[in-house]
């Protein structure tokens, strides 16, 4: 089913749930998912409409002028408006951990995912089997500090290339710059390894265990220049047990990861996410 989706913010005042609805109506929207917040202590409202395409009286491109003049000029309205075709173009970024990757495409075969991915760029040849079995473009960048400049580069004319409308870092263990992620505003998903802020450092699992922690957890976030301080979109825990052992706490925390991860992409390929400062209004 085609269907459009808005995503709508503004400060908070009477009348707005009205006027959305008077609007759809009248253009004869069928209206499939309505999701609503209200952050009191800011005075803002937020909303999530997906409606049906096939009977809407508008074609696609006019439904955004025509939403504009109609309502978002009275309310003050910020909004954006969506479509679930064609599918969102994703990019996996990869280093040696397969985990999270095995994880995406293996729900992107059975489609779990509505979402094509026409490259994966890693620093490491160790998953270019894993990638070349699912039939799609792997591409080996080697990144160090006398070249990350010039292989960024690299990066981003490979993402326009492939028309890339967001990026996974699918346990890539490089630090982007800030002219990168300039490029793709809340449009970097990256998933790690506890809750924030956590153990840093190479070990993290053995940090935990050398802390004997009880339960362990994973954060996918949106990226920004602050290392691993992005709006968080999805966090779980696992609980451990003081018989586990570094390896077993690697494991259960590579599963939370996958989940977190997977959760977080689809929050954002159904669009119900909405990145408001550093925080997010995830619409369910």
């Amino acid at each position: 089913m085609n269907k459009a989706i808005l995503i709508i913010q503004c400060p908070d005042q009477k009348g707005i749930v009205a006027h959305i609805s008077d609007f759809l109506y009248k253009y004869q929207g069928n209206i499939l998912e309505v999701d609503q917040h209200v952050d009191e202590e800011i005075g803002m409202f937020f909303m999530r409409a997906a409606w049906e395409l096939e009977s809407f009286g508008l074609h696609k491109d006019e439904i955004r002028p025509s939403f504009e003049k109609e309502v978002a000029v009275k309310f003050g309205m910020k909004f954006d408006l969506y479509f679930n075709f064609p599918k969102p173009r994703m990019a996996l970024f990869v280093s040696k951990l397969s985990h999270c990757l095995f994880d995406i495409l293996s729900r992107v075969y059975s489609g779990q995912f509505d979402v094509d991915i026409p490259l994966v760029i890693s620093n490491h040849m160790d998953l270019q089997g894993v990638v070349k079995a699912f039939n799609i473009p792997f591409y080996h960048l080697p990144v160090d500090k006398s070249n990350k400049t010039e292989v960024e580069q690299q990066q981003i004319a490979l993402l326009k290339e492939f028309n890339v409308d967001f990026i996974v870092l699918a346990r890539y263990m490089q630090i982007l710059s800030s002219d990168f992620i300039n490029q793709y505003p809340n449009q970097v998903i990256n998933i790690h390894h506890s809750f924030l802020p956590a153990f840093v450092g190479a070990k993290p699992y053995h940090a935990a265990y050398e802390r004997g922690v009880k339960i362990i957890g994973a954060t996918a976030h949106y990226v920004t220049e602050e290392l691993d301080a992005g709006p968080i979109i999805e966090q779980e825990v696992a609980r451990v047990r003081h018989h586990n052992t570094p390896s077993d706490l690697v494991q259960i925390g590579q599963d939370v990861e996958k989940v977190v991860l997977s959760k977080a992409i689809k929050y954002h390929l159904d669009r119900k996410v909405l990145a408001y400062g550093n925080k997010t209004i995830i619409f369910y």
